[in-house]
């Protein structure tokens, strides 16, 4: 059911001593459906996403994901949400001692502990083919360049085959080109696995290529919402600003 709400936000408030980061903020996801988050920094959009995985704890609102109130879950019932929740750091935060493929097998081990040899070899062989580098799995993350370490970064999240991404600035500090090529990767996974994806970022071109809707936060508030040609096209200065 494509128009099925996988997320729903309501009210969401966070502050940090006397800084108010979000305020009020209502936001749906849909089944496989790309929502771009663009704001200055300091917007609250990273706050946003931690407060969804449960890394930050709201102040007020409610945030429920596949129909479940996430601040009512037990602590093993968070973590099993947590393996449906796919999570892109900007770092790619990958462990520097382990080869690329020990670091796909790590989150697999941990959560999918009756999986023998012969399946977690072919799940890592599959998710390096769908990030295009399918003969990467002996190198170590030192040996990888900034995007190569950005795609194993989330070949590692796509691993255990996550119904929701959130991406924090999947595409800062790559070349054009490359920032290009993760775009279209974060579409092809939204194609092929119909994920549901909540993507932070200042990249333009990143919104354009993968956005279904694009939500813009101001001041810990969504000021504006809609289609990526609806925001261009706007009167509004301010929103108008991002894309000149």
């Amino acid at each position: 059911m494509e128009n099925e709400v996988v997320v729903r936000i309501n009210g969401l408030s966070k502050s940090f001593k006397e800084n108010q980061i979000l305020k009020r903020v209502d936001l749906e996801i849909h089944k496989a459906e790309n929502v771009v988050v663009l704001g200055k920094s300091g917007s609250g959009k990273s706050t946003l996403i931690k407060c969804m995985v449960g890394l930050t704890q709201a102040d007020e609102g409610e945030i429920e994901i596949f129909g479940k109130d996430m601040a009512a879950l037990k602590y093993d019932e968070l973590n099993e949400m947590r393996t449906r929740i796919g999570f892109l750091f900007q770092s790619g935060a990958l462990y520097d001692s382990m080869t690329v493929h020990d670091n796909l097998a790590f989150p697999l081990r941990h959560h999918r502990k009756e999986l023998g040899r012969e399946k977690l070899d072919e799940l890592i062989h599959e998710v390096l083919e769908n990030v295009g580098l399918p003969d990467s799995g002996n190198l170590m993350p030192a040996e990888l360049s900034g995007g190569m370490s950005k795609r194993i970064g989330l070949a590692r999240t796509l691993i255990l085959k996550p119904e929701i991404m959130l991406y924090d600035e999947p595409t800062t500090g790559l070349d054009t080109a490359t920032a290009k090529e993760i775009s279209q990767l974060i579409l092809d996974m939204q194609k092929k696995y119909k994920i549901s994806s909540l993507i932070i970022t200042h990249d333009i071109t990143c919104a354009k290529m993968t956005a279904d809707r694009v939500v813009m936060l101001k001041e810990g508030t969504i000021v504006a919402q809609g289609t990526y040609d609806e925001m261009v096209n706007t009167d509004d200065a301010w929103i108008k600003s991002f894309f000149e």
